[in-house]
């Protein structure tokens, strides 16, 4: 039976492919990603591949639809069932698969639903998606043959491996989990009992319609549970993850939040002690802070593209052991597997703050003070903007402006920073700039202002307040 199908085109994005369940996405496009990704794992020379799947409620019928597409290649199919994504990345690492589909619609709404992919151990991301959709389109397949399938039960292991790099010693730290219901919930359950300390977990309950709040860690508004626990019950810190635990948000001590790059400082202080001299990788969003303070420890800052699939490909490029992202990706080179993992990247924070000797908002005070923007998004035509972009880059460049091109444009002047990028994901354009004080972060505004209205865009709203940062 000859096989083609075409895909929502809003569905193939850079980094995964994700949908609205029922209508961009559905097990018809599941079987066709099993179908085609598997051939061309199988034209790879690649004969295995692993599959998971979250806590939502359409990801065990698109997983079943998935692994019949795979099984169809003539692959050996490893089903390691639902869980966090991290979990699978970790299947493919220590069972050496020769490519890995997670079944996640991560921190998005309760209907919509997703594939992050690997291939040879590495991101399967942009030209290669592309890929996929057009050979699906054109029927481009390995003839249909029955391939194999087999469940195996990682949950104890992964939990084993986790805990084996705590370095907390002695100290007892009072921790508030917020699982947000995520598909972490019950390696969450199986990871508190073996860590010491005294946990209090949020939200336990792997459950696909996120009842409590919308499981996305960066944005202050679902941490508000967390906070107030962290403070009911004078907890050392609180720890929230997003829908598939491979984000992860803090909370110190006195209930502020700690924002992605201020935890990755914490993170690379750490492993600079044991990695003089490395290179620590940041997405274009962190704060100037983070690069100044990563120098400041003996390391080598590298400001990169925003997206998880570009970060793991940029720290395997450079050795890097440590990378982050202001979205709350960690990743570990530094004893772990290169992939960003919100379990793993709690656990080494808890043996840092363990080992602190102080309060978390001790150290979080302590970093220097700059005010900033939320990162503002907002709506702009997908093939107009890029363009948008080029225009603005073009006038900087010949204005002679401190700029950086690596992901949009990044303009540093003598009141901060500012930065416009268009969104690889979405139809739309993000700015964000931070100052050293109130009236330099209104002047940064004002620039980025100009630039829009001079490629005939209106103002965007940067009424999501300031945050000190």
């Amino acid at each position: 039976m000859s096989f083609t199908h075409t895909f929502d085109p809003t569905s193939l994005r850079e980094y995964d492919i994700r949908g609205i369940v029922g209508k961009t996405l559905n097990a018809e496009d599941a079987f066709a990603i099993g179908r085609t990704f598997g051939s061309m794992v199988r034209r790879n020379g690649g004969k295995t591949v692993v599959v998971g799947y979250d806590g939502r409620l359409s990801s065990p019928t698109l997983e079943q639809a998935l692994v019949e597409g795979l099984s169809a290649c003539g692959l050996e199919v490893t089903r390691v069932g639902r869980g966090p994504t991290p979990m699978l990345y970790y299947a493919s690492a220590t069972l050496k698969a020769d490519g890995a589909i997670m079944v996640t619609g991560s921190h998005n709404p309760p209907d919509y639903n997703g594939f992050k992919m690997m291939m040879a151990g590495k991101p399967f991301y942009g030209a290669q998606i592309r890929a996929l959709g057009e050979h699906a389109q054109k029927g481009d397949v390995v003839p249909a043959e029955k391939g194999s399938v087999r469940n195996i039960d990682l949950r104890d292991e992964y939990v084993r491996r986790l805990v084996t790099d705590y370095d907390g010693g002695d100290r007892k730290l009072k921790i508030v989990w917020d699982n947000g219901n995520s598909s972490a919930g019950e390696i969450l359950e199986k990871l508190v009992a073996v860590l010491p300390g005294e946990h209090i977990v949020l939200n336990a309950t792997i459950d696909g319609t996120f009842p409590a709040h919308h499981p996305d860690p960066t944005v202050a508004k679902n941490l508000e549970q967390l906070i107030s626990a962290v403070r009911d019950n004078k907890a050392d810190l609180g720890i929230a993850f997003d829908g598939d635990a491979d984000r992860i948000g803090l909370v110190d001590d006195k209930g502020e939040i700690l924002w992605g790059d201020q935890t990755l400082i914490m993170l690379a202080r750490d492993v600079l002690k044991t990695h003089p001299g490395a290179t620590i990788i940041a997405d274009v969003k962190a704060s100037q802070v983070l690069f100044d303070e990563v120098a400041r420890a003996g390391g080598k800052p590298l400001m990169w593209r925003t997206g998880h699939s570009l970060i793991k490909s940029k720290m395997a490029e450079t050795g890097s052991p440590l990378a982050g992202e202001m979205s709350g990706h960690i990743f570990f080179a530094d004893k772990w597997y290169g992939f960003d993992d919100a379990l793993y990247a709690g656990v080494r924070a808890l043996g840092i703050i363990a080992r602190m000797g102080k309060p978390l908002s001790a150290f979080r005070e302590a970093l220097p003070g700059t005010i900033s923007t939320p990162e503002v998004r907002f709506d702009c035509d997908d093939h107009r903007k890029f363009k948008v972009i080029e225009d603005v880059a073009e006038r900087l460049r010949k204005a002679g402006a401190d700029v950086s091109e690596i992901d949009g444009v990044r303009v540093n002047t003598p009141d901060g920073w500012w930065l416009l990028r268009a969104s690889n994901t979405q139809a739309v354009l993000v700015a964000r700039a931070e100052g050293r004080d109130a009236a330099g972060l209104e002047r940064l505004k004002d620039a980025i202002v100009s630039q829009l209205e001079q490629s005939g865009l209106e103002r965007p709203d940067f009424s999501g307040n300031n945050a000190g940062h």
